[in-house]
């Protein structure tokens, strides 16, 4: 067996090992509510800044839970959907960015029951989460979409939206990081965009035949 197999065969047993012990959505929300409600984040490292954050998170999911529309053409795609497809979303409570696309990815869900949407969290999951490094770094969240009927990996997606995540990337070029001030305009464009541009990267995800 040479390397590659090797390779996909391990990261095809830890899917699957952390899909059968991962949280559904619904779950994963309880979680978050049950966090705030103890000025907890998730992870082994508590601070009253990760707790504040995790707070925040909540309120935007609960927002974008009831507000986030797919466009009839991205519903029509989702239904055509045939293989049986898990999104398990490594993730943690305080991330900004995982609060603004895991309501989004839900909404698919919601629209075909072949694909199921599953949480888990990326320090209990690091030998997991370093097969899906982005850029050499544990940044999340990362979704990883498996077709459960080929036991294939079909893509990943994530931490953040193709447009924005250009715009983050050339920031960081200019400046050599993330200012306070541009991760507040992150924010706004997340506010202005709406989801729909997930909605499109997501879409790319989808086990069409």
């Amino acid at each position: 067996m040479n390397s590659t197999n090797t390779i996909n065969n391990t990261v095809t047993t830890l899917l699957t090992n952390a899909i059968s012990s991962a949280m559904p959505y619904l779950e994963y929300r309880e979680l978050m509510r049950n966090l705030v409600a103890n000025n907890k984040s998730t992870g082994i490292v508590q601070t009253d800044a990760l707790a504040n954050y995790t707070m925040l998170n909540d309120k935007r999911m609960k927002r974008l839970d009831k507000t986030t529309k797919l466009p009839d053409a991205t519903i029509g795609k989702i239904k055509q959907v045939k293989a049986k497809t898990t999104w398990l979303v490594l993730t943690e409570s305080w991330c900004g960015d995982a609060a603004q696309s895991m309501p989004v990815m839900q909404k698919f869900a919601d629209q075909n029951p072949n694909i199921d949407v599953k949480v888990i969290l990326r320090d209990e999951n690091l030998e997991l989460m370093n097969h899906f490094l982005y850029n050499n770094t544990l940044s999340i969240p990362r979704l990883i979409a498996f077709n459960e009927d080929t036991q294939e990996v079909i893509g990943d997606w994530g931490p953040r939206p193709s447009k924005l995540t250009k715009i983050v990337e050339d920031f960081k070029a200019k400046n050599g990081g993330l200012t306070p001030e541009f991760k507040q305009d992150l924010q706004v464009w997340y506010n202005k965009d709406k989801g729909q541009n997930t909605i499109e990267d997501l879409t790319q995800l989808l086990a069409l035949e």
